[in-house]
């Protein structure tokens, strides 16, 4: 952790909020991100990630030290994990996403990306993410945290582990698994996928 990092959770371990909230800042994208690709919609996740903010913060006391982030996603993903229990009788997206769903897509694009790229590069990439999201919606819970903390955030299989309070076999097993899944639907919806993303006859 980076010196102004730990200064930072001292501050708000000792009941900050001010300094709470500058560690919020750097990581409520990741947070939202982590939610959005778990829940599926951009609704549900704003509501998991401000859910989590609220315990993160009642908790922050008790943390002992090691990766923020990584600890800030525990609570991130256990708040998904809330949602999607009390949400299970209900569709958590629809099939073509809705102008929120694609306000989540959206926040991937950087500004450097947005304004290299060409209107119908960035038509297909926004097509292949919303069947990506299809495919990831479609996962147990379990196997769709791992790939969206390996896969999409980047985290390693140890920071994985801790932040789903897994063992790191178990971590790899479900990657594993999911990453297989994932490219079975793609394969399965190919026909939909941009032209340059198909398989090569």
């Amino acid at each position: 952790m980076l010196e102004q990092e730990k200064n930072l959770v001292e501050k708000a371990r000792q009941g900050d909020l001010e300094a709470f909230n500058s560690l919020i800042t750097s990581y409520q994208n990741t947070a939202y991100n982590t939610a959005f690709r778990i829940l599926g919609n951009h609704y549900d996740a704003s509501d998991a990630v401000q859910e989590a903010f609220i315990k993160a913060f009642k908790a922050i006391r008790k943390f002992k030290g090691g990766s923020f982030k990584v600890w800030l996603l525990r609570i991130v993903t256990n708040a998904c994990k809330d949602a999607l229990r009390a949400s299970k009788r209900r569709p958590t997206v629809p099939l073509y996403p809705s102008a929120s769903t694609q306000e989540g897509l959206e926040l991937e694009r950087t500004p450097r990306l947005a304004d290299e790229e060409n209107p119908e590069n960035y038509a297909e990439r926004q097509e292949l993410a919303r069947l990506v999201q299809e495919a990831i919606d479609a996962l147990p819970f379990d196997q769709k945290a791992v790939i969206v903390l390996a896969d999409l955030e980047g985290l390693d299989y140890f920071e994985i582990s801790e932040a789903l309070g897994i063992p790191v076999g178990t971590v790899k097993s479900r990657l594993s698994r999911a990453r297989a899944k994932v490219r079975d639907y793609l394969l399965t919806h190919e026909e939909l996928l941009p032209s340059r993303y198909r398989l090569k006859p």
